[in-house]
């Protein structure tokens, strides 16, 4: 492997947990910088990486500032887009912030550019949204690949999960050379990132006590190995052997909270679960000192770190 000083140096935006940077960095690359506004998902990234981290609204960023970088990587928010939000895009501020990442390039011209959102953003507004963000990098002189892919799909991951992925590059060659990584066979379970035997903290786990439906969980949720929803009103089973897509608000008892059935009762999923469920390995460490709620956000917010592994090595591949 080559040292850090050979390697093409990353910048990172609205970095999160740092999943993507995670990914490229065990790819070959050197993320040297990073930027994100909220301080809890920043304390994980800080638990987990060594660079600079800079909390900050991007709007405020100085882009003098920051230090020469060759590839710019970013999950610009999905909440615009998504199809659990409001599906505002533009109309919605955070679906603007796509502009303010478009400064950024247009200033410090990256070689290659990374961006990920919610399947969503392809289709929104029908097909305009995305129209308009591809024809912005175009005319900033990038060829742009862009394609959908599903977690347990690409990623190895027992996850139904599909988000858009864009690659963009200066070089008009390394971009013809440029492919997104093909199908794998899916040879992981559920059973490799939950263990149904292990008993968790009680507060995990639904009692007749602390849940106002526990008698309809209680009805429906009666086998082990399979992942449940509770959606509002009512239960859902998830018979693909997947785990639905994990969302933001899955830790606030609101609808998409994972269930699952154990020997010692019905419980959610922990944040560590949910957290190996994205892809992060037993190394990455969540703060001791975070709320679960939040926790939950942080990991439902995030990337499948294995998926982006593979594109990042499939980049380095048409550049080295």
């Amino acid at each position: 492997m080559n040292n850090n000083k050979t390697k093409k140096k990353i910048a990172s935006f609205f970095a999160g947990v740092g999943g993507i940077d995670i990914a490229f960095s065990k790819a070959g690359f050197n993320v040297v910088w990073a930027n994100e506004i909220d301080r809890l998902p920043i304390k994980t990234y800080r638990l987990n990486n060594k660079n600079e981290i800079v909390e900050k609204d991007i709007k405020k960023v100085n882009i003098k500032e920051i230090p020469k970088f060759d590839i710019l990587i970013g999950g610009f928010p999905c909440q615009a887009f998504s199809v659990a939000g409001y599906r505002k895009g533009f109309d919605d501020e955070r679906g603007t912030l796509f502009f303010d990442l478009l400064k950024v390039i247009k200033e410090k011209k990256p070689e290659i550019i990374f961006l990920e959102n919610v399947k969503n953003l392809e289709t929104h507004d029908k097909g305009k949204t995305f129209k308009i963000i591809k024809e912005s990098l175009e005319k900033e002189g990038y060829y742009i690949k862009n394609k959908v892919l599903n977690a347990c799909e690409y990623g190895n991951i027992p996850q139904n999960r599909e988000r858009i992925y864009i690659v963009g590059f200066k070089n008009k060659k390394q971009a013809e050379k440029f492919e997104f990584p093909e199908k794998i066979k899916l040879t992981t379970t559920i059973y490799d990132f939950v263990d149904f035997n292990k008993k968790v903290d009680d507060k995990y786990y639904y009692t007749n006590k602390n849940c106002l439906f526990y008698d309809k969980l209680k009805e429906k949720v009666k086998k082990e190995g399979v992942i449940y929803q509770w959606r509002r009103v009512y239960v859902r089973e998830n018979k693909s052997n997947l785990c639905p897509t994990l969302t933001a608000n899955m830790g606030t008892g609101g609808h998409n909270v994972p269930l699952i059935y154990t020997k010692n009762g019905i419980r959610k999923l922990t944040p560590r679960e949910c957290f190996n469920i994205m892809g992060f390995d037993e190394n990455f460490k969540l703060p001791d000192d975070t709320a679960n709620t939040s926790l939950y956000k942080q990991a439902g917010n995030s990337v499948i770190v294995p998926v982006i592994y593979r594109i990042a090595k499939k980049i380095l591949k048409v550049i080295s």
